[in-house]
């Protein structure tokens, strides 16, 4: 009976001492107020009321910066909302700064992030401010670095929600890109337009060019053809018609027993002979007789 009342408190202070750390965290041991030493992951144990652990996140968290209405430079309120993702070096000196030199590092993550924001967006412009979103972010992201050095965190990205306008000016700049979006539809449709009556002018004019050209065709086969009759009637019907006269004016001359002289070798006699049926003899024939 002795033997528990000894055993028994023993074992409650064994295991109020019993700490296990798990491989997301580590362990930030205190002995009387002051730093003992790094608790790695798996299982640890200290003394009760003597020794005090801090477990620290070494993972990447995020923190959000909360919305806030900041004054442009052009003087406009816009709501500006960020995001912060950081990590606690797991090292025993950026552990021991996260815990020592800086009071609730979340909280003034927050704060930090706020104020520089007001500080960079309060020199732009709203216009400036919505197009150069990477330029607030990097500025951001440098500035926690250089701030946050001694509190052991490693400041990973910064990510800007947000920066809207007043709901009235939001109304106008919405008209102002319909607006636009309008006048480049109505180019764009004018531009087409212009294309499409390009095409159909171009369309008639090789039609045009087409008639033309059949019609030059048309017109140089005809002259040809033109050509070919006068030729084949000077060959053929102007001889046959002088040769024609002739035999009129023999038909003429024979129906009044008159007397005409046939030159030799003429077309007149050939016509005449072969007409009775008589071939005239040549001249080398005649004289051998």
């Amino acid at each position: 009976m002795n033997y528990l009342i000894i055993i028994i408190p023993l074992l409650l202070i064994f295991f109020a001492g019993v700490k296990i750390i798990r491989p997301t965290h580590r362990g930030l041991i205190e002995r009387l107020g002051k730093f003992h030493k790094l608790a790695d992951p798996g299982f640890h144990w200290i003394i009760p009321i003597i020794d005090k652990i801090y477990r620290i996140n070494v993972t990447e968290q995020m923190v959000d910066a909360e919305q806030q209405e900041i004054i442009t430079n052009d003087n406009l309120n816009a709501k500006v909302d960020a995001q912060v993702y950081f990590k606690v070096k797991s090292d025993m000196e950026s552990i021991k700064g996260s815990v020592y030199n800086v009071d609730d590092y979340k909280w003034q993550i927050v704060n930090l992030s706020r104020t520089t924001l007001r500080n960079i967006i309060g020199t732009m412009t709203l216009k400036s401010a919505n197009s150069e979103r990477g330029k607030i972010n990097a500025e951001l992201h440098s500035t926690l670095h250089d701030e946050t050095k001694n509190w052991g965190l490693e400041i990973i990205r910064t990510e800007l929600k947000q920066i809207d306008p007043p709901h009235d000016v939001q109304e106008t700049m919405n008209k102002v890109v319909k607006a636009e979006n309008e006048k480049i539809a109505a180019v764009d449709y004018a531009t087409a337009a212009e294309t499409v009556a390009d095409g159909l002018k171009r369309s008639k004019i090789k039609e045009a060019e087409g008639y033309r050209q059949s019609k030059i065709l048309h017109a140089q086969g005809e002259a040809e053809a033109i050509k070919l009759v006068n030729e084949a009637a000077d060959q053929y019907f102007v001889g046959n018609a002088q040769l024609l006269r002739k035999l009129e004016a023999l038909e003429k001359s024979l129906a009044t027993n008159s007397k005409i002289v046939v030159p030799t070798g003429s077309d007149l006699v050939n016509v005449i002979g072969e007409m009775a049926g008589i071939v005239p003899l040549d001249k080398k024939h005649l004289d051998k007789k």
